[in-house]
């Protein structure tokens, strides 16, 4: 194997955005005056029994959305596969909080999954799925913003007239530690909808301080997110597989793909059946290679 280091460059890409505030923050609110404002083509997973549904037309928002009661990480994949089949612009999913102790969730899963008592097999299990799951978040062909449930509770504080008031704060995300790791930007909600950034790759936000954020902020984003080069994405990938016809070719592809960080981009196979985008040309290279055996 040959390591050979080239020149960095920057390619254009889409907004990878995390939300995390208390019930009554405004996350579900921020999330879609961002997610609209980004694209004109937006799907919600709507975890929290359809409340997103309650905006819609409000500053005329319209967007697609998917009610799902089971959150296992895998049902999530799935669902962005297909979402990217139908050339959803952004995607937002409210909350990612169920795919870790919801129905069917992380917690769960592992519980399930444990032997004899041993609750590290059981994680062992589970965390391919997971990582499954958050590779296709990363890869996704759009923009994708998630909120964040936070574990909340009182602290006591002194109002203007001196007397002692309770006040609800949010404390971590309801999600694994370290989730912050794999989105753009992470800011955290208070209760009078002021988003606080707490990690931002954009330069711009960096410990920004914005009260009821919206249109202005996604302009921010997209602006520093269009100054790079155009790179192929996952839906192109997908299409210049299925013209090729030999494994050597195939092989080739996966490896530009997999140069590319998009071997767990979510896609539909040629059966129209949720799979990922490096699973989907390893499909292929076998059949070729299969079909070239035969002759």
């Amino acid at each position: 194997m040959t390591i050979e280091f080239v020149p960095a460059t920057r390619a254009s890409s889409k907004a990878r955005i995390a939300l995390a505030g208390p019930s009554g923050s405004g996350k579900t609110f921020t999330s879609l005056a961002l997610g609209t404002a980004l694209s004109d083509n937006v799907a919600v997973i709507d975890t929290e029994r359809g409340r997103a549904s309650l905006y819609v037309g409000v500053n005329g928002w319209q967007f697609s959305r998917l009610n799902p009661q089971s959150f296992s990480p895998k049902s999530l994949t799935d669902a962005l596969a297909v979402a990217a089949s139908q050339g959803f612009g952004c995607i937002v999913v409210d909350s990612l909080s169920h795919y870790w102790m919801g129905v069917d969730g992380m917690l769960e899963q592992a519980d399930r999954r444990a032997k004899g008592g041993n609750s590290f097999s059981g994680w062992k299990e589970v965390r391919p799925d997971e990582r499954r799951m958050l590779d296709a978040l990363a890869s996704y062909p759009g923009h994708v913003i998630v909120t964040l449930r936070v574990k909340t509770e009182y602290v006591v504080e002194t109002d203007e007239r001196g007397k002692k008031v309770p006040r609800k704060v949010g404390m971590r995300p309801e999600q694994r530690e370290g989730i912050e790791y794999e989105f753009d930007v992470v800011g955290d909600l208070d209760l009078d909808n002021v988003l606080t950034v707490s990690k931002s790759r954009i330069p711009a936000l960096s410990r920004a301080v914005i009260p009821q954020p919206g249109p202005e902020l996604a302009d921010t984003i997209r602006e520093w997110l269009e100054q790079g080069e155009d790179a192929p994405d996952a839906m192109t990938y997908r299409e210049r597989a299925l013209q090729l016809s030999t494994y050597e070719e195939l092989l080739a592809l996966w490896t530009e793909v997999e140069k590319a960080g998009l071997l767990g981009a979510p896609i539909l196979d040629n059966a129209d059946k949720p799979t990922v985008l490096g699973d989907f040309i390893k499909y292929l290279g076998i059949q070729a290679k299969t079909k070239a055996g035969a002759q």
